[in-house]
This record gives C-alpha cells, sequence and structure tokens, in this order.
C-alpha cells in the first residue's frame, strides 16, 4: 500500500483532503530522459512546430488564439516520437497509485490524458478558481447534484523541477461553494484571497493527485522554469460521465494502428478501456464540445 509524504495511504488522503502529495513516482534512471523530451517538446511547441499547445489569455479548450505557451498537449502522440512518456504512464510505480486510488484492478484502467504545464515566456499567466467539470456559473442544486456523480478516474501533476503554480481549498471536492466562494469564482476568479487557499509546493520528483472537484487554480510565472506532467487516468466504469471531460481534448489520434504501435505491454488494456468507452458512448471520433 502507498502512502503520501505524511505516511497516510493516498486513497484515504485524497478522500479526506480532495489531494495528495507522494514521492518517487519517477524511476531514477528516467528521470533525466523525461526531462529531455520535455525540452525538445517545449522547444517545438514555443517554435509553433507543434500546434497542440495552451496558450496564454485562454484557460480551456479550444486554445486557438496567441503565441505565448503555457502547456503542450498531447504527450503521447506519435508525431512527437518521444516513448519515454508512454514509457512512464505505464510504469509499475505509476500504475500502483493510480490503482490505488482507484480501488480498481488493472484490466479497468481506462487510458486518458497526458499534457504538459509550463512557464510560459513572456508574460505571467493566472489560471481562475474553477471545479474541472462544474462551470462557475452552475446553480447550487445543479452543483450539487454534479458533486455526486463519481469521478471513475484521477488526474496528477508531476514536477520534473520545483513548482509551486497550484492553489487548492482542501477539503472543498465534496460540497457546494459557500456564499463566498462562489461570488469570488464567478465575479472575482483571480483572488489571491480565497478562503482557506493552499499553495501546494511540490519538490522535483513529487506528485499531487488530486480531484478534479476541489476548488483550483494556478499561477504560472515566466521567469521560473516549470516542466510538469499533467495526466489522468480512469476506470471502464465511468462511461458517458468520464468521455465529456476527456474527450474534450480531442483524441482521434488514440485511435490509430501508428499510435498502437508505440504502446508498452502495461498499457495495451487500458487503450483498448478507452476505445470502447468512447464508441459505448457513440464518439466514433474521440471528441466532443469543450465543457467550459
Amino acid at each position: 500500500m502507498l502512502t503520501d509524504i505524511n505516511n497516510i495511504p493516498i486513497d484515504q488522503a485524497i478522500k479526506e483532503n480532495g489531494f495528495v502529495i507522494v514521492d518517487n513516482l519517477i524511476p531514477a534512471e528516467m528521470f533525466i530522459r523525461l526531462r529531455e523530451a520535455c525540452d525538445r517538446v517545449v522547444d517545438r511547441a514555443r517554435k509553433g512546430d507543434w500546434n497542440y499547445r495552451r496558450l496564454v489569455g485562454t484557460q480551456f479548450p479550444p486554445w486557438n488564439e496567441g503565441t505565448d505557451v503555457w502547456g503542450v498537449q498531447h504527450m503521447m502522440h506519435p508525431d512527437l516520437n518521444e516513448p519515454v512518456f508512454a514509457e512512464w504512464y505505464g510504469s509499475p510505480d505509476l500504475l500502483a497509485a493510480v490503482e490505488q486510488l482507484l480501488h480498481t484492478g488493472h484490466e479497468d484502467l481506462q487510458f486518458e490524458l497526458f499534457n504538459l504545464l509550463i512557464n510560459p515566456q513572456d508574460s505571467n499567466f493566472d489560471l481562475t478558481w474553477h471545479r474541472d467539470a462544474i462551470k462557475a456559473e452552475a446553480a447550487e442544486e445543479e452543483e450539487k447534484e454534479k458533486l455526486t456523480i463519481p469521478h471513475y478516474g484521477t488526474q496528477w501533476n508531476t514536477a520534473l523541477y520545483d513548482d509551486a503554480c497550484l492553489f487548492v481549498v482542501p477539503n472543498s471536492h465534496r460540497r457546494v461553494r459557500t456564499p463566498t466562494e462562489r461570488d469570488i469564482t464567478i465575479n472575482d476568479p483571480l483572488s489571491h484571497k480565497m478562503p482557506g487557499q493552499l499553495k501546494v509546493d511540490l519538490k522535483a520528483g513529487q506528485t499531487v493527485f488530486y480531484d478534479n472537484n476541489i476548488l483550483h487554480r494556478a499561477s504560472y510565472d515566466c521567469s521560473q522554469k516549470r516542466s510538469t506532467l499533467h495526466a489522468s487516468m480512469g476506470t471502464i466504469e465511468g462511461g458517458h460521465h468520464r468521455a465529456a471531460v476527456i474527450l474534450q481534448h480531442g483524441l482521434g489520434w488514440m485511435n490509430t494502428e501508428e499510435f498502437k504501435k508505440t504502446l508498452p505491454e502495461s498499457l495495451i488494456k487500458p487503450h483498448a478501456n478507452i476505445i470502447e468507452m468512447a464508441t459505448k458512448a457513440g464518439i466514433s471520433n474521440m471528441s466532443t464540445k469543450p465543457i467550459h
């Protein structure tokens, strides 16, 4: 059983707090290779040689306007030709953590997203306070209803360099917003004065898993190098609930023979599961409209 930095079982910690920090989910021999691959990918994105990128000024997909890059999409895309990303995404320690958090076995894991969060070059950039799958304008009854839907998945940030960009409100993942929180998320979403906010300080090599219903935001400092692996996995139980969140990123390239040939053995079944999920949801092109 994996424990967090406070020696608490990781599934217990995330249930109680909405997030959990874990050490050593990158094998030592893979660490430098991941950094080097990220540098190559970031260079391509900043030069405009890779168009799947997140651009300053836009928080959610689609990212169509701007030039300053704060994130790179689709790290396992075969056209990037960086096999270390799939190697890490399918690595034993990482999969063990995900299986424990989701209380599921390997056969039920669902292949999902793998992106990269980086520092912009030209300007600082703040993301607003948000929940990933619930709009800020959602009425209290809608919010309450959506909070009862199980995630059937988990997401995480793994820092390749020290990272203090993420802010969360602990324990906010299972309740509706307070009147003050609602006012901030709607009327002052870039606020640095959210009650109870906590800055998540990650050392290089640490991972934070977090519930995507936790109130969170991020602050990007263009002067501080950032390469943080941002990914998710789910379970086959999620069905259409999971499809909307994941497929808004446009994953048609995953359903190609070229991509399937790049997968390590540990990801064959999880990959088959996401293809089946999209098929059952009637989304043959593996792409849906953005949630936000």
